[in-house]
């Protein structure tokens, strides 16, 4: 029994593991000439075979699904999964895979500070949830603009050895801009995806089918793009090397494997459970960057994570206080009536002919 109370903290530990040697093996394979366009058709294309055989299984109830719904899966697939993945992959040639890793802790309060431009969600600042949900976006936003702007003293200076030139190279301050642009712009494209994701499924609520469609229909657009900006075959090669372990390990484990494990933990412990451990995978990219590509560590990139993970933190604790706020009433009003219901039938099994008759 302990060790099954344990499972979903192991599979949490377990899915950052996978996610920190996604970001490390991305990195290497864009660095070593892989073209980012080319990468995302081909991780699309192994996670959409990877779905397809659970989709048509697991799921065999059909939804009714017109043309006007179809179209409109693609244009979200088109613009939320293909262009949040060529924007992000195209970073990599600038920045580092830690800094890709520690911005990503910022999707939370860009999809609340959306939400709430759109008006979905509601900004209470006189309750300390919402309060918090403020000051954590606020602070995760500013550890960002810190990690992308400051640098301070370097912490841990990676090695300058010319054998390992060919995994880290040199990053220019103009560099560091245009990858922070490009991956602020996929964080935008991939916010508004989740955004879009709950009116979609209503329409179409069968999870696994939409989302093996997403891939296969983000797929077929990152096809379309690549294709008419990388017209040299030798790009679209791939021999057995790292570029290959990339895109295979992309679409199997994470799509297939750690994507089904965190829907798992939601279903298990609640999806602030499962958030919490992101910042795991930062620190153990930063970790392993250090010494696979000889990473220089800077006290900018130290202060910048720290705002970054307690502006999470403070964002989840207090999505987790806004959601037990809305639960327990609407427990205490179902206690409530349930116990109306049991004095009520109480009631009238005491005055029912049948009692009478027995107490005679």
């Amino acid at each position: 029994m302990g060790i099954q109370k344990q499972m979903p903290l192991i599979a949490m530990i377990f899915t950052q593991f996978i996610h920190a040697a996604m970001y490390l093996l991305n990195k290497a394979a864009i660095s070593s000439g892989m073209k980012p366009s080319v990468f995302v058709v081909y991780r699309q294309a192994i996670a959409a075979l990877v779905l397809a055989p659970f989709a048509y299984f697991c799921e065999r109830k059909k939804s009714p699904l017109k043309f006007n719904l179809l179209f409109k899966i693609y244009v979200v697939s088109s613009f939320g999964i293909a262009m949040t993945l060529n924007l992000q992959y195209a970073s990599l040639n600038y920045v580092t895979a830690t800094f890709v890793t520690a911005i990503n802790n910022t999707i939370p309060s860009v999809v609340f500070l959306i939400a709430v431009s759109l008006r979905i969600e509601k900004l209470a600042v006189i309750q300390r949830h919402g309060l918090a949900k403020v000051l954590g976006s606020m602070l995760g936003l500013s550890g960002a603009m810190i990690y992308t702007f400051y640098k301070g003293p370097p912490l841990y200076s990676g090695s300058e050895n010319e054998t390992h030139m060919s995994l880290a190279k040199t990053i220019t301050k103009e560099d560091w801009i245009k990858g922070s642009l490009l991956l602020m712009a996929s964080i935008l494209t991939w916010s508004s995806w989740l955004i879009i994701q709950n009116p979609l499924l209503k329409e179409y609520p069968t999870r696994l089918r939409l989302t093996t469609m997403q891939c296969g229909f983000s797929c077929i657009t990152a096809t379309i793009y690549s294709a008419a900006v990388e017209r040299n075959i030798s790009s679209w090669l791939i021999g057995w090397n790292v570029n290959l372990v990339s895109v295979v390990y992309s679409g199997i484990l994470v799509t297939g494997i750690s994507y089904s494990l965190q829907v798992w933990v939601v279903q298990k412990r609640g999806p602030v459970f499962t958030s919490i451990f992101s910042p795991l995978a930062l620190l153990l990219t930063a970790i392993f960057s250090a010494i696979i590509f000889h990473e220089t560590v800077h006290w900018g990139s130290i202060l910048g994570g720290a705002f970054l993970v307690g502006g999470l933190y403070a964002f989840l604790w207090g999505k987790n206080k806004e959601v037990q706020s809305i639960v327990a009433p609407q427990q205490q009003q179902e206690f409530n009536v349930s116990k109306e219901e049991a004095h009520l039938e109480c009631i009238v099994t005491t005055n029912s002919p049948n009692h009478e008759q027995d107490k005679i």
